[in-house]
C-alpha cells in the first residue's frame, strides 16, 4: 500500500483502573513503593489512591492500538512488523477508581531504507478529562 490514510482517529476504549490491578502490575515490574500497594501510603503522599507506575500507562493505552493496526487501509503485513519504539509524556497521575479513554491516531507512514515506518499517537484521559499520558507508537513493517 502506497497511500495510507494519516490522521486517522480510531473509536476509543475505555478501562477502568482497579487498585487490585495496579498492585498486580507494580508486583510483577518489582515496584516497591508504598504508593503503588497502600491506599494510606498514597493518600499520605498527596494521591486520590493508590496510584499506577508510569508504565501502566500500556495496560490502557496499548488495547486502543489494536484496532489501528488491523485497520485494513493501512495495510500492515503483521507477520513482518516489528516494534519499533515508544515513547510517553505523562500528565495527571492514573489512581485506582479511575477510568481511562484513549484514543489511537494515525499520524504517519513513511519508507526508509525499504522499510515502511507506522506512527501513531495515542492520548488518555481520566474520567474528568485530564490528560493522563500521550504516547507516540511506531511500528516498523520490514
Amino acid at each position: 500500500m502506497t497511500d495510507a490514510p494519516i490522521d486517522k482517529t480510531y473509536p476509543p476504549s475505555t478501562y477502568e483502573v482497579g487498585v487490585e490491578k495496579i498492585r498486580e502490575y507494580a508486583h510483577a515490574v518489582g515496584e516497591t513503593a508504598p504508593v503503588h500497594h497502600d491506599r494510606d501510603a498514597a493518600r499520605e503522599a498527596g494521591f486520590r489512591d493508590v496510584v499506577a507506575p508510569p508504565m501502566f500507562a500500556v495496560v490502557y493505552s496499548a488495547r486502543s492500538m489494536g484496532p489501528a493496526i488491523v485497520d485494513p487501509e493501512l495495510g500492515i503485513d503483521l507477520p513482518r512488523m516489528l516494534h519499533g519504539s515508544q515513547e510517553f509524556v505523562w500528565g495527571e497521575p492514573v489512581c485506582a477508581g479511575d477510568t481511562i479513554e484513549t484514543t489511537a491516531e494515525i499520524k504517519d507512514v513513511h519508507e526508509k531504507d525499504g522499510k515502511r515506518f507506522y506512527v501513531f499517537e495515542t492520548v488518555s484521559r481520566n474520567q474528568d478529562g485530564q490528560e493522563v499520558v500521550r504516547a507516540t507508537w511506531t511500528n516498523i513493517v520490514r
